[in-house]
């Protein structure tokens, strides 16, 4: 009864914000039904920690400014159920502002991928290199999502594809200036994901820079800010 109180209550509350931020660029209704689901599925779920600030801010920019990724995770979550056992992790997603898939929507076997505060792909989350996968980088993405907005697939997006297409020039400089043996692959992969500024960030959130699958002597060698387990150490 609880959760069904709450999943109406967070569905209306979604709502009439989502209404009201779509309603600014003649989208109310379609936006309402984004903050509805996000609200109802959410409130069941218990995802929002509402006795601490950060809680009330996830919910507040789910069902508004970050609305365009919200709809994502939203859509995550149909398509996630239809390929069947997405094995919801309870105890990673409630009062933790996220949604937490073991499967869920993955594009690429062996990566977790974010969707709004959806992620997906964790695989075991009871081996705890993959529960931190988790807490220290695939919770960047989502705050991430969340701060930007509607700027954010189009960042991300962007980098993708400009540093997908950068890579090539990039190879032909390293293999035949700098002799490097690295693949044409290996560098448009690390063009194009890992040189990502929004990666940087999470890897270094994650005490994980660099990457073992960034081509080596590619980019920046330090990281671009304190890993979470510095931080917790001090």
């Amino acid at each position: 009864m609880q959760r069904s109180r709450e999943a109406a209550l967070v569905g209306v509350a979604g709502a009439v914000l989502a209404s009201a931020a779509g309603a600014v660029v003649g989208l109310g209704i379609p936006a309402a039904v984004v903050g509805a689901l996000n609200g109802a599925i959410s409130g069941h779920r218990r995802i929002y920690e509402w006795r601490r600030p950060r809680g009330i801010v996830a919910f507040v920019l789910d069902s508004t400014w970050a609305l365009p990724t919200t709809a994502a995770a939203v859509v995550s979550h149909g398509a996630g159920a239809v390929r069947g056992q997405p094995s919801f992790t309870p105890v990673l997603s409630e009062r933790q502002n996220r949604h937490v898939y073991e499967r869920g929507m993955v594009i690429r076997r062996g990566f977790a991928i974010t969707y709004g505060n959806s992620v997906n792909g964790t695989g075991d989350t009871t081996v705890a290199r993959r529960a931190k996968l988790v807490t220290d980088h695939e919770d960047v993405h989502v705050w991430q999502a969340r701060w930007l907005g509607p700027l954010y697939p189009v960042l991300y997006g962007g980098w993708m594809l400009g540093g997908g297409a950068a890579g090539v020039p990039v190879w032909l400089w390293r293999r035949f200036v700098r002799r490097s043996d690295a693949t044409l692959a290996k560098t448009i992969e690390s063009c194009a994901y890992y040189l990502n500024p929004l990666e940087w960030w999470a890897y270094s959130r994650d005490d994980h820079w660099p990457p073992s699958g960034k081509v080596a002597g590619l980019g920046p060698a330090t990281p671009i800010v304190p890993s979470f387990a510095s931080l917790r150490r001090k």
